[in-house]
């Protein structure tokens, strides 16, 4: 049964003439629950359309949402899913944006730029859904179905953000606006000096290649304060892709673990080091618990010309957490000031939005902007 919100958000994005291609037209359905935090004011369906390719139609949504916080609290991340056929292949996916401070009463925009799948045949409903799958509050509680997992995620997302806003705000306190300044232009040093590769991710097992394979041990760093020991771990490696990754760790907190992140840092012939990515795991994980995380994923790197890189090592480290209680840990500052971290692994979202502040505004707009969140 439909919710009144749904009926009245169907009838908006009906006058908005959403339509796919030239010649069909396709219905778009938002499902908003009568007690959601947020309410649709607007959508701009761009430049959306559909082509054929196969037995499937492909679906490009390029469309733009103005939504009102209707709740008491301040946002600080949503999730948004949209749904083509769920049971198809890329008939999933969604948008999260994180770093949000929308407060009561105010509008904010949400841009989908996503392409998904649909089966052509009879049967097959045709269509996009829209829903929302969580929204975050300031408090950290939580809104949605979580259908996705979007509750960890954007949690964690937030986390990073107190953690690093936090940091900024001590360096304002103890050194003034000129310390400030110096942090700012070290953050955007780091940025543009990250290494520029390219990486590819599939999912599947053995591939064939022309590159002699070989298994490559893990290196880890250890943080003092990490709920999960890594203990040992490799991958099958080639010229410039691996595979397969197989980690062993050890649960050392006094509460169970229901999912982990490892972080995976590689190091090419020419020494430069870089983030490949994360090996996650959904396991349950008593404490003082073993268990092997073992993946099928399949990475591929190329630098900035295409060609090939060359993987000589690699090392892995706890990247976070979610315990059985839906808390959720994440690395200090501190532990991610290990030089070969502020080498090879981008700032969090929050650090970047801070310092294009600095850098678009100056230095006077971000110290305001710091200052919004001492409440």
């Amino acid at each position: 049964m439909c919710t009144r919100s749904s009926l009245v958000v169907a009838a908006l994005l009906a006058a908005a003439g959403f339509a796919f291609g030239q010649t069909s037209r396709s219905s778009v359905k938002v499902n908003l629950p009568a007690d959601s935090p947020v309410a649709l004011v607007s959508a701009d369906w761009g430049e959306s359309r559909t082509s054929e390719r196969g037995s499937a139609l492909v679906l490009n949504l390029n469309t733009a949402l103005s939504l009102k916080n209707t709740s008491q609290r301040h946002i600080r991340a949503i999730t948004w899913l949209v749904l083509s056929q769920e049971a198809t292949p890329g008939g999933r996916a969604s948008v999260t944006k994180a770093s949000l401070d929308i407060g009561p009463g105010e509008t904010f925009p949400l841009r989908i730029d996503l392409r998904l799948l649909r089966p052509i045949g009879r049967g097959i409903t045709p269509g996009v859904e829209m829903s929302l799958d969580g929204i975050l509050f300031h408090d950290l509680s939580f809104y949605g179905p979580n259908r996705l997992d979007s509750r960890r995620a954007m949690l964690a997302f937030e986390l990073e953000a107190q953690r690093d806003r936090k940091y900024f705000q001590q360096v304002l306190q103890a050194s003034g606006a000129e310390g400030l300044r110096h942090e700012c232009l070290s953050s955007l040093a780091r940025q543009a000096d990250l290494p520029k590769v390219d990486v590819q991710w599939a999912r599947g097992g053995r591939t064939t290649t022309a590159d002699a394979e070989r298994t490559l041990q893990f290196a880890f760093l250890h943080f003092p304060d990490a709920p999960i020991e890594p203990m040992a771990g490799m991958a099958h490696v080639s010229q410039s892709r691996a595979r397969a990754p197989q980690m062993e760790i050890r649960n050392k907190a006094n509460q169970p673990v229901r999912y982990l992140e490892m972080g995976w840092l590689m190091k090419d012939s020419r020494g430069r080091e870089f983030l490949a990515g994360s090996v996650p795991s959904k396991t349950a994980l008593a404490p003082g618990q073993k268990s092997q995380i073992v993946d099928d994923s399949i990475l591929r790197f190329t630098d900035q010309q295409g060609g090939a890189v060359a993987i000589e090592s690699m090392t892995g480290f706890v990247s976070q957490v979610e315990f059985a209680d839906g808390s959720v840990w994440i690395p200090t500052r501190s532990s991610l000031g290990d030089p070969r971290l502020q080498k090879a692994i981008g700032p969090s979202g929050e650090e970047i939005r801070l310092t294009s502040i600095y850098r678009n505004k100056g230095l006077s707009a971000l110290v305001e902007e710091l200052k919004k969140f001492n409440r």
